[in-house]
């Protein structure tokens, strides 16, 4: 969940599933978020819905864990 100040600037990110937060300084978050936006479509039972959330690093890895399958993991060479 994002939190915008009056002028849209980002204040803070708050995880879905555990509820920790992360302050953002000057509209820079310290610590990684991963942010889902779902936008579904007509086979499925949430049509027309648009889900978003965000997650914590801790709780993304949880959730990864219980996987069948395992997350397809690149590096990235540069930034």
């Amino acid at each position: 969940m994002r939190y915008y100040d009056k002028e849209q600037k980002l204040v803070k990110i708050v995880c879905n599933q555990c509820g920790a937060e992360a302050e953002a300084a000057g509209g820079l978050v310290h610590e990684d978020f991963i942010s889902v936006d779902k936008q579904w479509g007509y086979f499925s039972k949430k049509d027309l819905e648009i889900h978003s959330f965000d997650l914590c690093e801790n709780c993304y890895d949880r959730l990864r864990a219980g996987f069948k399958f395992p997350v397809d993991v690149r590096r990235q060479t540069e930034v």
